[in-house]
């Protein structure tokens, strides 16, 4: 891609992303590094996915982003909705289509013929991989990000005839299912609208040596079924995340409001709270110290062990609200944090990842059916 148009675009993202704090300044210097990768490759098609899912996942997660707040809370105490994003999310959404843009770059460096630099009907697959990736991504962050505004609960993805609370991890409503395919879509539409399909003497001789009929190519119908099959993946990416999400990632849940509680930056939700440990012994000594100068009757004042629940539960309040109980003596099990789907193995930004990469490699592969490419020609 030419830089007169790398450049000042990636400027102006970054300004966008400064002035409305909607990635953190690691974050920043990522996607900078992030868009440079994609601003090496000749075509200015990958740079265009970029910019389009960025600009569209900033703008939903505004249109949900009182409601979230309002349906979810944060681990670190405030109230649900995203904050700025940091560098590892913007990793998690990017990484896998980076690398298979820069290997892409290199083979078409190193193409015999390099004089229509061209994608063919059954040419490399790792443009197939490159669109399934922001394809995927962005139905995810259609699917978590309006999917909370359904009406209806949604219901775990395992397990279909039990509904979860908003924000549960697996959890998948109809409406996240539409918005998730309108951002595939909008991702397809805008990779078949750049991609510079090969219609030519050049095309014919990569069919040939793929061993496919010369009369095959990227028609108008061929263009059609790119553009459902790329929307397809993406809807299939948002069923992949839920999947994981609901078994490899820990959905926790604030007992005393019922709502679920989200990682900052993408991160995992911790359950306990050491803070209730040394609120546990700052009690200890302060009944230590009392008991000296009033008797062994000081410990039922000062003391966290002895105190009633309705006193614990608003000095937990005042601990923000993390434990009700947790770490004290005689009272364990009635955490106010608790897991209630999956198990806590991955984080959301690993869950991201994963699917993306799974994702991906899923269409090379499927493209190398399609088309009767042996597998390795992924790499070739």
């Amino acid at each position: 891609m030419k830089a007169i148009i790398a450049v000042p675009a990636t400027l102006a993202l970054v300004y966008r992303a400064y002035s409305r704090n909607s990635l953190t300044f690691p974050g920043i210097l990522v996607a900078v590094a992030t868009a440079a990768a994609h601003a090496v490759h000749p075509w200015s098609v990958f740079f265009a996915l970029l910019c389009v899912f960025f600009l569209a996942g900033t703008a939903v997660t505004k249109v949900k982003h009182e409601a979230k707040a309002r349906l979810t809370h944060s681990s670190t105490g405030s109230p649900g909705g995203e904050g700025p994003r940091n560098h590892i999310q913007v990793l998690a959404n990017s990484l896998v289509a980076s690398i298979l843009i820069l290997l892409h770059a290199w083979q078409l460096h190193h193409e015999d013929n390099n004089s229509e630099p061209c994608w063919p009907w059954g040419g490399s697959v790792l443009v197939v991989g490159i669109v399934a990736n922001y394809a995927a991504v962005a139905a995810d962050t259609f699917s978590s990000e309006l999917g909370i505004l359904s009406p209806y609960p949604p219901r775990l993805i395992t397990a279909p005839w039990r509904p979860v609370p908003p924000g549960t991890n697996g959890g998948v409503t109809a409406t996240g299912l539409l918005a998730g395919m309108a951002g595939a879509f909008i991702i397809a539409l805008t990779a078949a609208t750049l991609l510079p399909f090969c219609a030519s003497s050049y095309s014919r001789t990569k069919l040939f040596e793929a061993g496919v009929s010369a009369d095959a190519g990227w028609d108008l119908k061929a263009k059609a079924g790119f553009v459902a099959a790329m929307t397809a993946v993406g809807l299939a990416g948002t069923l992949v995340d839920s999947l994981l999400g609901a078994t490899l990632q820990a959905s926790v849940l604030d007992v005393r409001t019922g709502k679920v509680i989200e990682g900052a930056g993408g991160g995992k939700v911790p359950v306990h709270s050491q803070g209730s440990f040394h609120m546990k012994q700052r009690a200890k000594v302060r009944a230590k110290v009392s008991s000296r100068s009033e008797g062994a009757g000081a410990v039922a004042k000062t003391s966290a062990v002895e105190k009633d629940p309705a006193v614990r539960a608003r000095t937990a309040e005042r601990a923000g609200g993390i434990v009700a109980g947790a770490g004290v003596e005689g009272d364990e099990g009635h955490e106010s944090r608790r897991v209630v789907v999956g198990r806590d193995v991955l984080s959301n930004n690993g869950v991201n990842f994963a699917m993306a990469a799974l994702v991906s490699v899923g269409a090379m592969a499927g493209a190398c059916v399609m088309w009767g490419l042996p597998l390795s020609s992924i790499l070739s």
